[in-house]
């Protein structure tokens, strides 16, 4: 049986109706939208805010666990979850309580806590990097981890993946174009350089790509998640990542992973149920309960090479560290985030919801016979607008559908449910309950019975 496709008169006269639902129950949002407009480009703290959907941003008044709650007092489920940065749910408790706490012995002194050594032997542990460094947030933990990659290299490459996403990081924001040449990334503003002078790019899954690259012995490092998650959930082939790492090791080049997202494959990430041995690992958001953070690993082996080309007289000017980094109240906010509350508990129940949510979307692709699919990384899963799943980076972006994707976001938003708004993402929380993922199972198989009627 063919797939049913979506009447595009008929997604606009939906798009007309949730629009009208989202003025009216969005009123005092929509009063201080104009009032932000005077004081913010856009109206918002940051740019990318502007693409959320309906009329203007919500507003928000107060959030907790799984849950949030608007100006307008609307209540949400939230599968959004900051995009991974509040994965622990909303302010919890023991965070919550251990920020408290230090902030009133100490919020920063330059010099390190106690907490910095339990912090770092926790991250030992799940991630299997001996050796850790902090950073303000993950797109830092990046910066860092290729500027030393260059340096103990000598080499100025880097090699991402097509259609990647790496925080700010100016070596990132490069594609291929149809002759397969590395050009600027679409919406990319301000690139101190043309992207080909630092960066290589190789689709995700192509191995044959991957060693082409490398051939040249003019790459310091591959940085690449696992999984990708950025445009649409792209999973790994089997065998595929064993394999770059084995590539990087011929040719010479350091293996950065980045799990700031993939962590919501398990307690231990990717890394840990794959069995991989990166020379880096960054991460960020999540590991301190939503305060803004970040840290690298690296192995001993690369800690003695940066060791030896370091000067001591002239360490805080290589380009390395920022002078919040490693804070006492952020490394506090880690260890209990770390050990109370991203445990193997948590991360086991939050699993098997995304798995409930996920086959609750699967059930509406079948009913209605649309030709989407629905990816899953632990207590993630997200639909795509293709119907099996994607291989790389490109095909999950040429699969999208902007309009479609807006309304679909504005009807979870006008329903109760808050997504990721770069994509069709939901994450799951410790404190998400099987109601919440239940409601919504039956709130987008009722969205899809109107998209198809």
């Amino acid at each position: 049986m063919s797939k049913v496709a979506i009447n595009k008169d008929n997604l606009k006269k939906l798009i007309e109706k949730e629009n009208q639902r989202f003025l009216n129950n969005h009123k005092i949002s929509g009063e201080l939208f104009k009032k932000a407009q005077g004081v913010m480009p856009g109206g918002v703290p940051m740019s990318w805010m502007a693409k959320w959907p309906g009329s203007y941003p919500v507003f928000v008044d107060k959030a907790k666990g799984a849950h949030f709650t608007d100006v307008d007092g609307n209540e949400y489920v939230d599968f959004c979850l900051g995009d991974t940065g509040s994965m622990t749910g909303h302010s919890p408790a023991a965070t919550v309580a251990e920020i408290n706490r230090q902030m009133n012995r100490g919020i920063t002194a330059m010099l390190p806590t106690e907490d910095a050594v339990i912090v770092s032997q926790e991250l030992a542990n799940r991630f299997g990097l001996p050796l850790w460094q902090y950073t303000v947030s993950a797109t830092d933990a990046n910066r860092n981890v290729i500027r030393y990659a260059r340096a103990i290299t000598g080499r100025s490459k880097v090699i991402v993946i097509d259609y990647c996403y790496h925080g700010s990081v100016d070596e990132t924001f490069a594609t291929l174009n149809d002759a397969g040449e590395v050009v600027q990334r679409m919406g990319n503003i301000g690139a101190p350089v043309p992207a080909k002078i630092t960066t290589k790019v190789v689709p995700f899954n192509d191995l044959a790509a991957m060693e082409k690259a490398l051939a040249d012995k003019d790459v310091a490092a591959i940085l690449m998640e696992p999984a990708m998650t950025n445009i649409g959930i792209v999973l790994p082939l089997p065998g595929y990542l064993k394999e770059v790492e084995e590539l990087s090791k011929k040719y010479g080049t350091l293996l950065i992973i980045d799990e700031t997202h993939t962590i919501s494959a398990g307690w231990g990430g990717m890394v840990r149920r794959d069995n991989l041995h990166p020379d880096f690992f960054t991460i960020g958001k999540a590991i301190a309960g939503g305060l803004p953070t970040g840290a690298f690993g690296m192995t001993e082996e690369v800690a003695d090479r940066i060791k030896s080309i370091v000067r001591r007289e002239y360490i805080d000017t290589v380009g390395i560290g920022g002078t919040l980094a490693g804070n006492a109240l952020s490394l506090a906010a880690m260890r209990v985030t770390l050990t109370q509350v991203m445990t193997k508990d948590n991360f086991t129940k939050m699993i098997a919801l995304a798995d409930a949510w996920s086959d609750g979307v699967d059930a509406a692709i079948t009913k209605y016979n649309l030709p989407w699919h629905c990816n899953r990384l632990g207590a993630r899963g997200e639909y795509l607008f293709l119907d099996h799943a994607p291989l790389n980076g490109r095909e999950a972006a040429d699969a999208g559908d902007f309009e479609l994707e807006q309304y679909l976001h504005l009807r979870a938003l006008n329903d109760g449910f808050l997504i990721t708004p770069f994509h069709n993402m939901a994450l799951m929380c410790p404190d998400t309950s099987k109601a919440d993922v239940d409601k919504h199972t039956k709130a987008f198989d009722e969205m899809c019975g109107e998209l198809v009627s």
